[in-house]
């Protein structure tokens, strides 16, 4: 079968479930632990002969063989058995659960995916048909995926920006679904002619996740694997550990990330009475320079604990980490003092899944202890001011990201020049993103506050230069659904 001819067979089939009531979550899932039974299929036998752990009486041609009830009956109880293993095996199918009620339809599916040599299909287009689902997956906002999807443009400006190199270890403390992993192997992949050691050391020892939730973990593993990163039946690159219960146990060279939105961190429990509440869950970590309920600043925190002293970090965080008080001055002050916070992108609103989300990402590099403040200068690109984005009608797109990947890699970062001059920031549609601040005007500022914009809104004066309805009617939309999430993150507490 043609490249094409297969991805248009899983779109069809997604389709056909989608009227029966399965959401694209449900399809990947189930999707995911067949391709991972196929493949073990595939492994077992010539030329390779592995044994990939998968029991003789729950492999794939035990499914083949069966249909109806029985089908389902075995289906239900191979999922089940499989979830108790070790390693990548285990991780796959960790609570896996049947979401094909129609026998029928499960045995359509199972006939698709044996159609196919999966392992000896490019590791691009395995990828491509698995992200295809994944980022439709993420636009069913209902089912709330999104929140694990960073826009694949955005994370390619950063992986660019950061420039990875062979030999060094990459770290994601909430992965999600895999993108800046993904992303960074491309990466390396297209920019150096890497030996067989490192082309080794990439597929096995490169990358170091977290995930915590275990649908979204499966989702992230089969996305590496099919796209050549791990082995099938190797030990797992992504922990099911909450990253920030206790230090990393490995120092990183580069750490990409965006950590979940929402403020607080949370764990729910059992009370006296049988019901269930959510306690804030606070993080009291010798390594951290404050102790704060703030998911974002623990993340933070998180991240500059486990760099090496020549460490680099990209990380999307949202608007409140620069400019909240008390645990946030002390770690602005703090990663100022200890890492060289250099640049920092600010984000447009309407380019996540999530509504009204204001993001920023901070690049920061370590550096080893010393007297001396680790930041000179913050260089800032406003990507926000007079920018108008929606998911649907005009989405983030990498060529936008265009100007600020070149002046982030043009000079060296001593001779940076600033495209930003006083005169340009009173006329309308300045041109001026680009400006840097001093670790002297930043650190007298209020609450040492980063949430800085110095260019003219047109919006706010201008009405001829507002955007056109539709993007305005989708900013309305998102901004009201923001609010309604907030109020409802409130209503929930008061119930507690």
């Amino acid at each position: 079968m043609s490249t094409d001819t297969i991805i248009s067979k899983v779109w069809s089939f997604c389709t056909t479930l989608r009227d029966d009531g399965v959401s694209y979550g449900d399809y990947l899932e189930q999707l995911t632990y067949l391709i991972f039974l196929k493949m073990a299929d595939e492994y077992a036998k010539p030329p390779y002969s592995r044994d990939v752990g998968v029991p003789a009486s729950l492999n794939w041609e035990t499914l083949k063989s069966l249909k109806g009830a029985e089908l389902e009956t075995h289906y239900v109880q191979t999922l089940r058995e499989l979830g108790t293993s070790k390693g990548m095996l285990g991780q796959i199918f960790t609570k896996a659960q049947n979401k094909i009620q129609d026998p029928a339809k499960l045995a359509r599916l199972i006939e698709m995916v044996d159609d196919v040599q999966w392992v000896m299909m490019d590791s691009d287009t395995k990828g491509d048909i698995y992200e295809g689902i994944l980022e439709k997956n993420a636009e069913d906002t209902k089912s709330g995926a999104g929140q694990y999807f960073t826009p694949r443009d955005l994370i390619t400006a950063i992986v660019e920006c950061l420039a990875p190199q062979p030999n060094k270890t990459i770290a994601d403390p909430a992965c999600g679904t895999g993108g800046f992993f993904l992303s960074a192997y491309d990466y390396l992949v297209e920019n150096h002619k890497m030996n067989k050691a490192q082309k080794k050391f990439l597929k096995d020892e490169t990358f170091h996740g977290n995930e915590i939730v275990a649908g979204t973990r499966r989702l992230c593993l089969m996305n590496l694997f099919l796209h050549n990163i791990g082995e099938i039946d190797g030990e797992s690159c992504v922990s099911s550990a909450d990253a920030l219960i206790a230090p990393s146990k490995t120092s990183v060279d580069y750490v990409l990330a965006n950590p979940p939105f929402g403020k607080k961190s949370s764990m729910t429990f059992t009370n006296e009475e049988g019901e269930q509440e959510k306690d804030e869950l606070t993080y009291n970590r010798q390594d951290f320079w404050a102790t704060t309920s703030n998911k974002q600043l623990n993340f933070l925190q998180h991240i500059c604990a486990m760099l090496k002293t020549t460490g680099q970090a990209a990380v999307v965080l949202p608007d409140n980490v620069l400019f909240e008080g008390g645990a946030g001055e002390t770690v602005r002050k703090k990663l100022m003092e200890n890492t060289e916070l250099h640049t920092i992108l600010r984000l447009p609103t309407g380019i996540f899944y999530a509504n009204g989300v204001k993001a920023n990402v901070l690049f920061f590099d370590n550096r080893p202890a010393s007297k001396e403040v680790a930041t000179k200068d913050v260089w800032y690109y406003d990507y926000r001011t007079n920018i108008h984005h929606t998911l649907k009608r005009k989405p983030l797109r990498l060529d936008d990201l265009k100007e600020f990947v070149t002046l982030y890699k043009g000079n060296e970062r001593h001779t940076r020049k600033e495209t930003w001059s006083e005169e340009e920031t009173k006329t309308s549609s300045p041109s001026g993103r680009w400006r840097k601040y001093s670790y002297d005007d930043l650190i007298t500022r209020d609450k040492t506050s980063l949430d800085l914009f110095w260019l003219k809104d047109d919006s706010l004066t201008d009405l001829d230069n507002l955007p056109d309805p539709e993007v305005l009617a989708e900013e309305i939309i998102d901004n009201i659904e923001a609010g309604l999430a907030n109020f409802r993150a409130v209503a929930e507490k008061l119930k507690v």
